[in-house]
């Protein structure tokens, strides 16, 4: 478990399909869900990756959703994996993804399937490791760390908060930037460059981080 409660781990399980189950198969009902790839992540797809990701390259998709990310990194030439805790998730995006099916797996990233472990060269986590409580958000990236091949990047893109703002009660738990670069220095991870800080285009604008990683 990397650490990470059992209870607290079956929690956020329990949290995350009860909210796809009572979507009912209604996007509009899954708050973060969104007809498009996250634009920070196309725009370091666009401007990094061709450099350092190779086409066909393994590719982890970390708490997929329904795909918007998954489609993304797939219609670049990635051979990707996506996978998300909730099972009613993984049944919905198959049927929205028909083609790809065979690339979406119901999994828990505190137990990932064996055969995964360090395996990626790339592993993408888009607004996961700020949906969890905070207790869990070291032991989320201690695990999301095993999936990376020893020579592999781990891209996280998430909620900022400043040091001294309040965190009130999630999801999402926004991290600081120094609370990111501790729980990735506890996955004996270090940033390939400067953590990329930026206001989004929401209304009202939120606060991200972006931020790429390889082994300490």
């Amino acid at each position: 478990m990397v650490g990470a409660s059992t209870l607290g781990v079956q929690t956020n399980v329990d949290y995350f399909e009860s909210l796809y189950q009572d979507a009912h198969g209604d996007i509009s009902r899954v708050s973060w869900a969104d007809p498009a790839p996250n634009p920070a992540l196309v725009t370091w797809l666009n401007a990094v990756a061709p450099s350092m990701i190779r086409s066909g390259a393994r590719v982890a998709c970390v708490g997929c959703g329904l795909g918007e990310d998954a489609r993304e990194l797939m219609r670049r030439g990635y051979d990707v994996t996506a996978f998300d805790c909730s099972p009613t998730a993984i049944r919905w995006v198959k049927q929205i993804d028909q083609a790809n099916a065979r690339c979406y797996e119901q999994a828990d990233l505190f137990n990932a399937p064996l055969r995964w472990r360090h395996r990626f060269d790339l592993v993408v986590e888009v607004n996961t490791i700020h949906a969890l409580s905070p207790d869990l958000h070291r032991s989320a990236m201690s695990a999301i760390a095993g999936l990376m091949s020893p020579h592999g990047h781990l891209l996280v893109i998430c909620r900022g908060v400043d040091e001294q703002a309040a965190i009130e009660d999630g999801p999402p738990w926004p991290l600081s930037e120094r609370e990111l670069l501790e729980a990735a220095s506890g996955a004996d991870l270090r940033p390939v460059d400067t953590v990329c800080k930026f206001m989004d285009d929401e209304e009202p604008p939120v606060c991200r981080m972006r931020a790429l990683f390889k082994r300490a």
